[in-house]
């Protein structure tokens, strides 16, 4: 069983340091723009680098070379290791916006390493780091107490700051990546509080479970770094779906007045998406300003008496009743539609016969969110390609043809 649970650790290791370099070329771009995200990205990059020099194979061959290449590889892997727990403190200092702590996450770093280079060049004569499973610690037992104080304290403070902040924000996207990357750093506090026991006290009956709580700790800080990537790709998606459902309504709306257009829109739909006019972040916005603006412009040649009939229409067709606004609106787009291309006049003199949906006037005067009206507009777009609409014709409806 034992055995089992340490080939599987050991199986993770590789997945593990492939995900953290994924994650942090990912997010390379964005961390170093920004000094919040920087401690953080700073942190899984050196996690990445002090992993990939303790993976099996890394391991194996240092082990088959001389002893001072072991040795030079034992000792960078360790002050990798002592940085990440230095940019740990570090985004904790920059998370809690407390100046003395990053100062101080610098000094106790400086410090840290210095200690652990002096230990290292006092010890004797040695090879790879190790603290065997029997006899003294290599290169010696301060050595490790320095190594294993300097994780333990930094994961501590990690663990702590990421829990009380993540129950404390209102973004889920910040509160998901706190939580993952204060889990992954609770199975590093795990990891270095068994090597604690193991230099202290010779304990080894969790080194079997060593290798899966390392390689778990990675996986869960490369999915903390790309909680943001992540949540910016479902926004993404959503605004494409959006704008490829409201594509035809806004197709036909600002083809009747063009002039409500920003830019010049691509030749069909698909290239639309692809390569948008505007920034991509904009699509939708644009698209529902557009349509909005094209709405209170048709609004102009609506005879008085449709929407009354269109509603009338939608009331005794087979729609939902949650649908019936945005299918009668779109029921008075197509009437508006036919009188604006048969170059029936418009009455801007008149009380418009076209009253705005109360989502549509709340967003419009700023009291609403573009989300509701944007998601509106989709239901008047499906409406606009039902056959329910295509069968209201008010022939009766005064100054209708």
């Amino acid at each position: 069983m034992a055995a089992d649970l340490a080939a599987f650790g050991d199986r993770l290791a590789v997945p593990s340091v492939v995900c953290l370099w994924i994650a942090v070329l990912l997010r390379a771009p964005g961390a170093l723009r920004s000094p919040q995200q920087r401690g953080l990205w700073l942190a899984v990059a050196t996690a990445a680098a002090a992993m990939t020099l303790n993976l099996p194979d890394v391991v194996a061959y240092a082990l088959h070379r001389e002893a001072s290449y072991a040795h030079t590889i034992g000792l960078v892997r360790n002050l990798i290791g002592v940085l990440s727990a230095g940019a740990v403190l570090y985004f904790v200092a920059a998370a809690t916006r407390g100046r003395r702590l990053q100062l101080a996450s610098w000094a106790g770093t400086v410090l840290w390493l210095a200690a652990l280079v002096t230990l290292d060049a006092a010890a004797p004569a040695h090879g790879t780091h190790t603290i065997p499973a029997s006899g003294a610690p290599v290169p010696s037992l301060p050595y490790w107490l320095v190594l294993i104080s300097a994780h333990l304290i930094a994961n501590t403070i990690c663990v702590y700051v990421c829990w009380r902040y993540s129950r404390r924000t209102e973004s889920r996207g910040l509160a998901a990546g706190l939580r993952l990357f204060g889990l992954g750093t609770g199975l590093a506090w795990l990891f270095w509080t068994a090597y604690l026991l193991k230099a202290l006290f010779a304990s080894t009956w969790a080194a079997p479970a060593l290798p899966l709580l390392m390689n778990l700790h990675g996986l869960l800080r490369a999915a903390a770094i790309l909680v943001p990537t992540l949540f910016t790709l479902r926004h993404t998606l959503a605004d494409t779906a959006t704008a490829w459902r409201l594509w035809p309504l806004w197709r036909d709306l600002v083809q009747a007045v063009p002039h409500v257009v920003l830019s010049r829109p691509r030749a069909g739909r698909v290239l639309e998406l692809l390569w948008p006019p505007v920034p991509r972040n904009l699509l939708v916005y644009r698209k529902v300003i557009e349509t909005r603006d094209a709405i209170l412009i048709l609004g102009e040649y609506v005879a008085p008496g449709v929407p009354e009939l269109a509603r009338g229409h939608v009331a005794g067709s087979r729609i939902p009743e949650q649908r019936h606004t945005a299918a009668a609106l779109a029921c008075v787009l197509k009437e508006a539609l036919r009188a604006k291309l048969a170059g029936l006049p418009d009455r801007p003199a008149q009380a418009p016969a076209l009253e705005l949906p109360a989502v549509m006037q709340s967003s419009a005067e700023g009291g609403g969110g573009l989300e509701d009206e944007a998601r509106f507009l989709v239901h008047v777009a499906e409406a606009y390609a039902s056959p329910e609409t295509s069968a209201f014709a008010p022939a009766c409806a005064p100054g209708t043809t």
